[in-house]
């Protein structure tokens, strides 16, 4: 059973090599997953080296506790990363996080996340807290649910799919599973991007949205400057545009001096990341592997002094 739902790590030797692991060093893997890449980052640490793992899924967390109950190395935080900074000012050598949704998550349909299989309309990260989608849509406005859908999935229909998803609700009732729901969007979606099923960006933006993946990610980016050390290195691997912004403005807005123009005689912000590039997946990944043909990870290493 373990095994059923398999997960295929992406950019694993990529992500490991950017972190130019210090076998002594501490490292964080602020999104466990089924713990690919920190089983990768272990193999290159000494006896006293660490890891610290964070993760808000109860099913990672246990694969996770299994892993640190046989390994001392490792550390286990059962929560968001937003938390980063409470792992210490300048104590952390690397931080990787790897975004969005693992293969497990996707393809049991009793987690709620997949459009193409009947399954409770749940979408949680960790299904211990906070409200479902399906508790969400119960009593939402659709002014409300047509900007989550608008911002979050980039839909373009986000005003009639919100429009059918109330008449729908008010007709029949609460939705209850997930292709109760991708049947009223795919009704509400005129024109389908070809390959693409026309609910992807209406559920994208509901499991952003009921997570609070954009928040949490801002507050991690944000803590990295603090908790990594200098020329610690920062590596994000990203599966859509939304956080691939948000990690492409954040390195750009740290990788130069910035003067305040309001304040001409103040010290310049001085700059806090260095070494900023971007790789992405090779061919023979993406054909072994089709979900990391959106990937994109970003690198950056920690300069000057952390805050």
């Amino acid at each position: 059973m373990a095994n059923e739902w398999a997960h295929q790590t992406v950019l694993l030797n990529e992500a490991v090599q950017a972190l130019s692991i210090n076998p002594d060093g501490h490292y964080v893997d602020a999104t466990f997953g089924r713990g690919g890449h920190s089983r990768a980052i272990l193999q290159r640490l000494s006896p006293q080296g660490r890891l610290t793992v964070f993760d808000k899924d109860p099913q990672a967390i246990a694969e996770a506790q299994a892993l640190a109950t046989a390994d001392a190395r490792v550390a286990l935080r059962h929560e968001g990363f937003r938390a980063l900074g409470e792992v210490g000012a300048a104590s952390v050598d690397g931080v990787l996080m790897d975004l969005g949704v693992s293969s497990p998550q996707i393809d049991d349909p009793a987690r709620g996340f997949s459009f193409r299989h009947d399954g409770p309309l749940d979408m949680r990260m960790d299904t211990t807290r906070g409200q479902s989608v399906a508790q969400w849509l119960e009593t939402v406005p659709v002014s409300t649910l047509a900007e989550v859908i608008r911002n979050y999935g980039e839909e373009r229909f986000a005003s009639p799919i919100a429009k059918a998803i109330d008449r729908r609700r008010q007709e029949r009732g609460p939705f209850r599973t997930t292709l109760e729901l991708a049947e009223v969007v795919a009704g509400a979606v005129k024109t389908r991007e070809p390959g693409k099923d026309p609910a992807t960006r209406t559920f994208q933006a509901l499991r952003i949205f009921i997570n609070a993946e954009l928040e949490e990610l801002q507050a991690a980016l944000e803590a990295s400057l603090t908790v990594l050390k200098q020329e610690g290195r920062l590596v994000v691997i990203s599966f859509h545009s939304l956080e691939d912004r948000m990690v492409k403005q954040f390195m750009a807005r740290h990788s130069r001096t910035v003067v305040d123009r309001r304040a001409p005689f103040a010290e310049p912000a001085p700059m806090r990341l260095a070494d900023v590039h971007r790789v992405m997946p090779s061919d023979d990944e993406v054909k072994g592997n089709p979900r990391a043909r959106s990937a994109v990870m970003r690198v950056a290493t920690r300069t000057g002094v952390p805050a």
